[in-house]
């Protein structure tokens, strides 16, 4: 992150900031996170001075991550924490090959439709900027889907691949970083039906309800559905939804311990915003209060926002998850074989 850019009306990763933005609230959390950075970065080159695929793995690095990874590292250690880099080990000329291979016409039509609506706030996805990001973006949706046809393309792999592209600067990481991310790491979140993104919904329903019940109810109450409240936070990897570099260091995190992490920013960011969520009496209010949470100081801050997402989240220990999911994963594929059932009955 450079030094001045919270005065620019762009920031670092070419996102033009809303009329909104808290400049002065930027300044001040800055004075302190450039010296942390500058800190962390003197540290982090000492981890991977013999080769990122050297780093030594334990409790040091997973607090490192934890504190976050610096831009000029992200690529080579996401690449390594990830699996991606073995991955490509196996198969070098994956990314060139599936990009060179004829794309599915239903699939490519997809993918261009959603070209313009990525990040159309980003001065590098602008199509009339001559080194605008929209083909490489292209090249890593098309080759990605080409190497997994059982899924394809689906909405919401265009912003991660997109983000992807910005933190890497590189195609053929990025491909690879996508791979790791949809069949590694979040299996069955984006295959047809999407199984392990519903059986998620239900799951982080469930947490709720025993961490936060009182918000949990309110919500319940409301009868706001928590996919609505979540989907997009999950699908996209709060791309779409927190601050730039606070989603980084999410992904930071993501990359190095998998998917248990997107539950533990879901609790953070219902935990520290509940009082205001407690406040709104209907579905449309707080509805727009989970949207006004994304300008919030608790979420610009990115660095006290990591702290609070592991102390707030303790007692979500992976033994756990892994059986709620196994629970609601069964009642997920009851209602898929029910819904299944009623589509062939009336197609009859």
């Amino acid at each position: 992150m450079a030094a001045g850019s919270q005065f620019s009306s762009i920031d670092e990763y070419g996102f033009i900031r809303s009329k909104s933005f808290d400049l002065s609230g930027q300044e001040e959390f800055m004075k302190s996170y450039l010296r942390i950075l500058s800190s962390r970065a003197q540290k982090w080159d000492k981890i991977v001075k013999r080769g990122y695929d050297k780093m030594e793995r334990g409790i040091r690095l997973k607090r490192y991550i934890r504190k976050g990874i610096p831009s000029s590292h992200r690529r080579g250690v996401w690449m390594e924490i990830s699996g991606a880099g073995k991955m490509k080990k196996e198969e070098p000329d994956l990314f060139s090959t599936m990009l060179n291979l004829p794309t599915n016409r239903v699939v490519l039509d997809q993918i261009v439709t959603d070209m313009p609506r990525t990040f159309p706030n980003n001065v590098n996805f602008d199509s009339t900027n001559p080194n605008s990001m929209q083909k490489p973006l292209l090249n890593v949706l098309t080759a990605f889907a080409n190497s997994n046809p059982s899924i394809g393309y689906c909405q919401g792999l265009n912003y991660i691949a997109g983000l992807l592209l910005l933190a890497t600067r590189d195609q053929d990481s990025s491909f690879w970083l996508l791979k790791a991310l949809a069949e590694k790491i979040l299996p069955d979140y984006y295959s047809p039906s999407m199984p392990g993104l519903t059986t998620d919904f239900k799951v982080l329903a469930e947490i709720s309800r025993k961490d936060i019940p009182l918000l949990a109810r309110h919500i319940d109450g409301l009868q706001m559905p928590w996919a609505l409240i979540c989907s997009k936070w999950f699908i996209c990897l709060y791309a779409e939804v927190l601050p730039t570099e606070t989603v980084l260091r999410v992904w930071d995190c993501l990359f190095a311990e998998g998917s248990k992490v997107l539950f533990r920013v879901a609790l953070t960011i219902l935990k520290i915003h509940e009082k205001e969520f407690l406040e709104k009496r209907d579905f449309a209010d707080l509805i727009e209060e989970f949207k006004r949470f994304l300008n919030s100081q608790e979420v610009l801050n990115c660095h006290s926002f990591l702290e609070k997402v592991y102390q707030n989240s303790t007692s979500l220990t992976r033994s756990k998850l892994a059986k709620l999911r196994v629970e609601y994963g069964n009642q997920t594929r009851v209602e898929q074989l029910e819904r299944d059932k009623r589509r062939r009955e009336i197609n009859n």
